[in-house]
């Protein structure tokens, strides 16, 4: 129950960083949907914590 709860919260953060990145004006966007797409939680936290002004 905890690993799903916790797999949600991974998968809505991924889709959270990605939809931002997309709608973005962020001149690295490519980068960055790359970088979100082969590391999902690694890449949204580090997206949120540095890609975003």
């Amino acid at each position: 129950m905890v690993y799903n709860l916790l797999g949600l919260l991974v998968l809505i953060l991924w889709i959270c960083a990605l939809v931002d990145c997309i709608k973005s004006s962020n001149p690295n966007k490519i980068v960055w949907i790359i970088v979100i797409i082969l590391v999902p939680l690694l890449g949204s936290i580090l997206y949120f914590l540095l890609g975003r002004k």
